[in-house]
C-alpha cells in the first residue's frame, strides 16, 4: 500500500508510475473507446494509482464527458486512490474535454505531447416551416441547444485552466470569444 495522503496524492510521481499503465487507449473518442475505458477502467478496481494513457485526434465530446464523469465519481468514492492522466503524442480536442476532468496535478503529458483545444462546432440545418408558433419553438429550441452546448464546454475549459496560470477569459479570446486587440500582421 502506498501513501495516500492528501500531500502524497498530489506529488509528482516518477517517470516509474508510468511503465504500465492501467488503462491504455488510442484512436477516436467513441463508444467503442468507451467500452475500453470501462473494461480496463473496471479491471483495474484493485490499483491505488489508476494511470489512464490516451492518445486520440479527437471525438465525441459526449463520450470524453462520461469518461470523465466516471473518473470523478471514482476520485469522490474513493479519495485514498489517485486517478492520474497520460497524455502521449496527440491529445485533441474531446481529448483535452477528457483531461479537464483531472486535477491539474493528476495530469501529465509525455514529452512532445501536442494539445488542441477548440470551440465546439455544430453543423445543422435549421428548417422553418410551418405556423408561426411552431416556428419560433424550433428557433428557440436550436439557440437552446446551442446555448447549452456553450456553457457545457465553457465549464469544461474552465476545468482545463483550474489551478494554473491561464485564465479562462485567455482561453476563450484565443478563440474570438470575447473582444480583445485586433490581431497584429505577421
Amino acid at each position: 500500500m502506498t501513501d495516500q495522503t492528501p500531500t502524497a496524492m498530489l506529488q509528482t510521481l516518477p517517470a516509474t508510475a508510468f511503465k504500465s499503465p492501467a488503462i491504455a487507449l488510442s484512436g477516436v473518442v467513441d463508444y467503442e473507446m468507451y467500452t475500453k475505458f470501462r473494461t480496463q477502467f473496471d479491471g483495474a478496481s484493485e490499483r491505488d494509482l489508476v494511470v489512464i494513457e490516451l492518445s486520440t485526434l479527437g471525438g465525441d465530446p459526449e463520450v470524453a464527458r462520461m469518461m470523465g464523469e466516471d473518473v470523478r465519481f471514482a476520485s469522490e468514492m474513493e479519495p485514498a486512490r489517485r486517478f492520474v492522466f497520460l497524455g502521449k503524442a496527440a491529445i485533441y480536442s474531446a481529448g483535452t474535454t477528457f483531461m479537464s476532468f483531472f486535477v491539474r496535478q493528476n495530469r501529465y503529458l509525455a514529452r512532445g505531447t501536442r494539445l488542441m483545444i477548440h470551440e465546439r462546432k455544430l453543423s445543422k440545418k435549421l428548417v422553418i416551416d410551418g405556423p408561426l408558433t411552431t416556428c419560433v419553438a424550433v428557433v428557440k429550441a436550436t439557440l437552446n441547444e446551442i446555448e447549452c452546448s456553450i456553457a457545457i464546454q465553457n465549464e469544461g475549459f474552465q476545468n482545463l485552466v483550474l489551478g494554473s496560470s491561464v485564465t479562462l477569459d485567455e482561453v476563450l479570446k484565443k478563440h474570438g470569444r470575447l473582444p480583445g486587440p485586433p490581431p497584429m500582421p505577421a
